[in-house]
């Protein structure tokens, strides 16, 4: 009669025992990994107030109109507009504005205002503005605006009788320009915002950031205030 085969004892441990630390260990640095995965992010994009860069309100404000004034000459509005604000809503407006800057901290769930910084702002407004001249306008900067890099936020072709908007960023949302046009005042708004900066004129641990704002040139086309 044959022999019977010999049996080999194994030293293999049951399947869920052996996979166990594997798994643990596995599932631990997923979990890290994980967490890196969002804070990392998050510290970088608020790493605060300490990255902005010392800039004159002067110097930002000229950056603010800048763009504003470009935008302007492509919608392809031929009228000046002077310094000021003419019946808000109304009449003309040309004038700069600055608010606060804010701290997100390392997770970005605070809202803590960094002290000594400022946020400048460019608005104007034109008034008797046609639907024509609106659509078209819009239609155009916002190809410009695309074309050059910027982030269509929102924009929406309201037609003759409902608003008419456009809305971009760029450098992750430091900066940022909108536009309005309502046809039932035929009334056309514009903005640029600029990224934050310390004031070189005011401490860091100043906590009043509001400062007496520069006054802007006319806003007109290019060719008619050339540089």
């Amino acid at each position: 009669m044959p022999a019977a085969p010999a049996t080999t004892e194994s030293t293999t441990a049951p399947s869920g025992l052996s996979s166990l630390p594997g798994a643990l260990g596995c599932g631990c640095l997923a979990i890290v990994a994980a967490v890196l995965a969002v804070l990392v992010p998050l510290a970088w994009n608020n790493r605060g107030g300490a990255d902005f860069p010392r800039v004159a309100r002067e110097d930002m404000a000229d950056r603010a109109f800048g763009a504003s004034r470009e935008a302007y000459d492509v919608l392809g509005f031929d009228r000046t507009v002077e310094p000021g604000a003419r019946d808000r809503g109304v009449g003309t407006e040309n004038a700069f504005d600055s608010g606060p800057c804010y701290d997100g901290g390392f997770l970005g769930m605070e809202d803590k205002v960094v002290e000594g910084a400022y946020r400048m702002h460019h608005a104007w407004a034109l008034n008797h503005v046609p639907a024509d001249q609106a659509g078209s306008g819009l239609r155009r900067l916002r190809q410009r605006l695309e074309d050059r890099g910027w982030k269509i936020n929102s924009y929406r072709e309201g037609g003759e009788a409902d608003e008419w908007s456009l809305y971009v960023e760029r450098a992750d949302g430091d900066e940022r320009m909108s536009f309005n046009w309502d046809p039932g005042r035929g009334y056309f708004t514009g903005g640029s915002t600029v990224p934050c900066a310390y004031d070189p004129h005011r401490g860091t641990g100043d906590a009043e950031w509001a400062a007496d704002e520069p006054s802007p040139p006319s806003l007109g086309p290019a060719a008619a205030h050339p540089k």
